[in-house]
C-alpha cells in the first residue's frame, strides 16, 4: 500500500451511523427524497440472501481459497515482473471463465525498479549482520559497496543541527519514533533527500511498523528532482534503535552496504478490468469496486493488496452466479503499480477523464487489509451520507458495525478528493503494519470467514448503491490532468 489517502473533510458535520441496534449520531440533517429511506428498506431481503449465500451457503471459503490459489501460484507481484503480467492474464482468464462482462485490461506505462542482491553489515566497533531490505527506487552502490562512518539521529529536527562538515561523507541512520504510518512515513519518502543535501553517501531508515521481531520493511521513497541520489534502505527497528543508542554513547560506528538496485526504463503493465453490467445503465454512473494487483518483492503480497483485489473480483461474480444484477454496472478495478506512486490509477483516470462526471458515480477501494471487517468508511457530502448511512443499516451479522464519514483512498483518493463518494473496508487490521511490506505478508494472515463476510458486506453494498432508482450525489471539480503530478 503506498496510502496516499485522501481526507474529505466535511464542512458540514462528520457523522457517525452504527446498524442493527448501535448508537447512532443524530440524523435530524438527513433530508432524504420522498420515499427513498422506504426504497432502501426494500433491499433487506435481497442483503440477507448475499449474505446467506457467501457467508454459509455454497460460496463459504471460497474467497479465501481463490486468494490462496493466486498467493500461491504468482506470489510477490513487483511492477514490471513476469509474476505481476501473469496474474493479470489469469485474472483476465478466470473472469472471462466466470462469465463477467467487458473483462480487458488498458495499458499503463509503469516505473521499472529491480532490487537485485543487497546486504548490510555492522563493521566496527564488532561484526554484525543488519538485515535490510532496499526502498523502492533507490538507486543502488557501486559494486564494491559502500562502507562508511554512522550518523545516528532520531528525527529530522535533530538532523538539522548537524552541519555539512558532520554529515559529509557519512551514512545517515534514522530512528524514528512510530507514531503512525501517516507521520512516521514520511520519514521513508524524504530521508534520502534530506541527508543527501548535507553530502550523506547512504540511508538506512528504521522501519515503518510500530512492532518487530528482526523484520526489515520495504516501501517507497522519493528523490527531490535537484539532489544527488544516494541509497536508502529500511533495517529493523531492534537494529536501528542499537546503531542509535551506541552512537549517542559516543562509539564510532562503521557499517558496509551493497546494493544492486537499479532503475530500468519504464514498462508497459495492465490495469485489470471485468464488470456485471448494468441492465438499465451500462456506461453511466457506474460502481467501482477495486484493489490493486501489484505487491512488493517480499511476501506474496495476500493482505496488500490480492486480498482487496479477490474481494472486489468475487462481489461481482458471486453477484452474477446469483442472478443479481442492478441497474447500474457494477465495475471491478485491479489497478497496477499502486506501490508505485498510484501510477496505474493515474494512467486509468487520464483515459476516463473526458466523461468522468457521467460515467462514474461512487468508488469503493479496499486497501488496508482484509481482515475481520467492522464496518465502512465513506466519503462525500451531506446528501450522499445521509443516504449510505441508510444503506449501512442493512448490513447484518456483524459483532459491532459503524459506518463513518471518514478518510478513504488510495488509488481512489484523486477521485474522492475531487468529490465523487468513496467507500473503503475498516477492519481490525491492529497489526495490518506488523506484516505490511516484508516476508510477512502472506496468506497465513487470512482468515476464511472474515473474508467471506466482507466479501458480502462488498457486494451487498455495491449492489444497492448500483440498484437505486437514484445517483448518490457528488461535487466534481474537474482539473487540468496535463498539470497534475503523479
Amino acid at each position: 500500500m503506498f496510502w496516499v489517502k485522501v481526507a474529505f473533510t466535511s464542512a458540514l458535520c462528520a457523522i457517525l451511523f452504527t446498524a442493527n441496534g448501535f448508537v447512532t449520531a443524530d440524523q435530524g440533517d438527513c433530508e432524504l427524497p420522498s420515499g427513498l429511506r422506504e426504497e432502501i428498506a426494500q433491499y433487506q431481503p435481497v442483503v440477507d440472501s448475499i449474505f446467506q449465500h457467501i457467508v454459509s451457503g455454497e460460496y463459504a471459503g471460497k474467497t479465501w481459497q481463490s486468494l490462496l490459489e493466486f498467493t500461491d501460484r504468482f506470489g510477490p507481484r513487483l511492477t514490471g515482473t513476469k509474476q505481476l503480467e501473469d496474474a493479470i492474464d489469469y485474472a483476465v482468464q478466470e473472469m472471462i471463465a466466470e462469465g463477467l462482462d467487458n473483462v480487458h485490461t488498458e495499458e499503463a506505462v509503469v516505473s521499472h525498479w529491480q532490487r537485485g542482491r543487497e546486504w548490510a553489515e555492522l563493521v566496527d566497533p564488532f561484526k554484525k549482520n543488519l538485515p535490510m531490505l532496499g526502498l523502492g527506487k533507490s538507486v543502488g552502490t557501486p559494486p564494491e559497496g559502500i562502507t562508511g562512518e554512522v550518523i545516528a539521529v532520531e528525527s529530522f529536527e535533530e538532523f538539522k543541527q548537524l552541519t555539512i562538515d558532520q554529515v559529509m561523507g557519512k551514512i545517515v541512520v534514522f530512528a524514528p519514533a512510530w507514531t503512525g504510518y501517516g507521520p512516521t512515513g514520511r520519514y521513508r519518502y524524504e530521508s534520502a533527500s534530506v541527508a543527501a543535501r548535507k553530502g550523506a553517501i547512504a540511508v538506512l531508515l528504521r522501519s515503518m511498523t510500530p512492532f518487530s521481531i528482526g523484520t526489515p520493511h520495504t516501501g517507497i521513497l522519493r528523490y527531490d528532482p535537484d539532489v544527488h541520489r544516494i541509497p536508502a534502505a529500511a533495517i529493523t527497528v531492534e537494529d536501528a534503535m542499537l546503531l542509535l543508542r551506541k552512537f549517542r554513547r559516543g562509539e564510532k560506528l562503521i557499517i558496509h552496504l551493497k546494493m544492486e538496485a537499479i532503475n530500468l526504463e519504464p514498462t508497459i503493465s495492465r490495469n485489470t478490468i471485468g464488470e456485471l453490467e448494468g441492465h438499465t445503465f451500462k456506461n453511466t454512473s457506474v460502481v467501482v469496486v477495486s484493489g490493486h494487483m501489484d505487491s512488493w518483492d517480499v511476501g506474496t503480497g495476500a493482505s496488500d493488496d490480492a486480498g482487496g483485489v479477490l474481494i472486489s473480483w468475487k462481489a461481482i461474480s458471486f453477484l452474477k452466479a446469483m442472478g443479481l444484477r442492478a441497474r447500474r454496472t457494477i465495475r471491478a478495478i485491479y489497478w497496477t503499480a499502486e506501490e508505485q506512486y498510484l501510477e496505474g490509477a493515474s494512467i486509468y483516470e487520464r483515459y476516463h477523464a473526458e466523461d468522468e462526471k457521467q460515467e462514474f458515480n461512487v468508488f469503493f477501494e479496499s486497501d488496508s487489509g482484509t481482515y475481520e471487517a467492522v464496518g465502512l468508511d465513506f466519503s462525500g457530502n451531506l446528501a450522499a451520507q445521509c443516504i449510505f448511512a441508510e444503506v449501512a443499516k442493512l448490513m447484518t451479522g456483524f459483532d459491532e458495525f459503524t459506518y463513518t464519514e471518514g478518510i478513504v483512498g488510495s488509488d481512489i483518493g484523486n477521485w474522492v478528493g475531487r468529490g465523487f463518494p468513496g467507500v473503503s473496508l475498516r477492519d481490525k487490521n491492529e497489526k495490518y503494519f506488523w506484516y505490511h511490506h516484508t516476508e510477512g505478508d502472506t496468506i497465513e494472515l487470512e482468515d476464511p470467514v472474515a473474508l467471506d463476510k466482507i466479501t458480502a458486506l462488498w457486494a451487498a453494498t455495491a449492489y444497492v448503491i448500483a440498484d437505486l432508482s437514484i445517483d448518490i450525489p457528488k461535487n466534481v471539480v474537474h482539473y487540468s490532468y496535463e498539470s497534475r503530478e503523479n
